[in-house]
């Protein structure tokens, strides 16, 4: 399908009836942000002229020098479908420019556009296919979220034990009126947790459709009186929400993962990948796991990964080989939680992956037992680490990885420690409800 031009907005705004444009974007944290304007305002937006204070967009841009500019990606352009199609809401996902109209370093969409652009010199193009996992709550009476489940249902079961299948019917219908290919969608493990699948795409177009794809759910999930959260791990005990990145790379219109002279289907290329992301797991993890909340989901016990090693045939290590191959030969990196921003993370992954390549790191020999099972000394025997467990271990890691810094650049790598640093030390000094109840009385 052709991507479309600023000519073909115009033609499609005008058609369509459209009244409203939300400009959006995302800071660096992967936070959604937009500006609405006027249909009246289009060309000025597709002429790249509307400016915005940057320095009120956390992560971004001083006071002193806060004028920024919106250039909107016309490939972008889509309709709200489950708004009024009176007076119709359209969006458009931006690029972000300084005033002197150089892009913006700090952007996350340029940062992935520049592994994209490393990747397409040496002749490659990333797919990526996501799964993304969320939970829907009910609402209390002032419409406040709450962590109360709406069903008692499992994974895979159906109505009327999963309370939430007419909720995510009409998600799935309003991703596919936004161009969504869906390929599945279904109750996950824990009670009041889903899944819903689309197809692969190049590494920015699903960059922009991860972002589409939580504020459709959430807008969905609010219509039906309820809170849809991609917060890692909201509740204890039960099973946290992942997002589980299918990734290949794509040679002279082949799938540069496959090889059917090998034995087991892989390619040279593919090791070295896997390689890559093994040799940069632990700093990688501080993008894919952003939060202090995404460590209570990598624990052991959960299906969640906490050992880098590589299987063609269990889910306990970090990656997997899916069994299907030939042209969907891909490699599924498990670890990455939907609090990740998914420009940075696909720009971090990829970086590692070339990484892996250009210097033809041959990954360990692959692990096919249950990595909980074994005893610490036959994972060191195997050549097996341990992810961060913590925000503030992950982001040591960061500190000390030239390749995973190179990928997010100067700006964004200054400006996301020092959030998450914060981050970190607030959590750090805070007294918890368990503290509480675990001392109070005993001391």
């Amino acid at each position: 399908m052709a991507k479309l031009t600023n000519d073909d907005v115009r033609s499609l705004a005008k058609d369509l009836g459209v009244k409203f444009i939300r400009l959006q974007f995302t800071d660096i944290f992967g936070i959604l942000k937009n500006v609405s304007i006027t249909v009246e305002q289009l060309d000025k937006a597709l002429n790249g002229e509307l400016m915005f204070d940057g320095s009120s967009i956390e992560g971004f841009v001083r006071i002193e020098e806060s004028d920024m500019y919106l250039r909107p990606d016309p490939s972008t352009f889509n309709i709200f479908p489950w708004r009024p199609r009176e007076g119709a809401v359209a969006r458009l996902i931006c690029n972000i420019y300084n005033s002197d109209g150089t892009p913006f370093c700090g952007d996350p969409r340029n940062v992935l556009l520049k592994a994209v652009e490393e990747a397409e010199q040496l002749g490659y193009t990333m797919n990526v296919g996501p799964e993304a996992e969320f939970f829907l709550f009910h609402v209390d009476r002032e419409g406040r979220p709450t962590t109360i489940t709406h069903d008692n249902a499992g994974y895979f079961d159906l109505a009327p034990v999963d309370l939430g299948e007419d909720a995510r019917r009409d998600m799935v219908l309003a991703l596919e009126q936004m161009g969504f290919e869906i390929e599945a969608s279904h109750h996950e493990l824990a009670p009041g947790q889903h899944e819903i699948d689309f197809k692969y795409s190049d590494a920015m177009d699903i960059a922009d459709k991860i972002v589409t794809f939580k504020l459709v759910v959430r807008s969905i999930a609010q219509r039906h009186g309820l809170h849809a959260t991609f917060m890692p791990k909201p509740i204890f005990g039960i099973a946290g929400s992942g997002m589980h990145l299918n990734q290949s790379l794509m040679k002279n219109g082949e799938n540069a993962f496959f090889d059917p002279q090998a034995p087991d289907g892989l390619s040279r290329e593919c090791l070295y990948y896997v390689g890559g992301l093994m040799s940069h797991a632990k700093a990688i993890t501080a993008l894919v796991n952003p939060t202090v909340n995404s460590y209570k989901r990598l624990v052991s016990g959960y299906e969640a990964p906490v050992h880098i090693a590589w299987s063609a045939q269990n889910r306990s290590p970090l990656i997997r080989i899916p069994a299907k191959k030939g042209p969907s030969t891909r490699i599924e990196l498990r670890s990455p939680d939907p609090s990740c921003n998914p420009y940075l993370a696909l720009a971090v992954c990829l970086k590692a992956g070339l990484d892996g390549i250009r210097n033809r790191i041959l990954p360990p020999k692959p692990c096919n037992r249950n990595i909980y099972e074994m005893t610490p000394l036959e994972r060191e025997q195997m050549g097996i680490g341990v992810l961060p467990g913590s925000l503030s271990e992950a982001l040591a890691e960061l500190l000390q990885d030239k390749v995973i810094q190179e990928a997010l650049g100067e700006h964004v790598l200054q400006r996301f420690v020092e959030a998450k640093q914060i981050e970190w030390d607030r959590y750090r000094t805070m007294v918890h409800p368990w503290e509480i109840e675990e001392y109070l009385t005993k001391f």
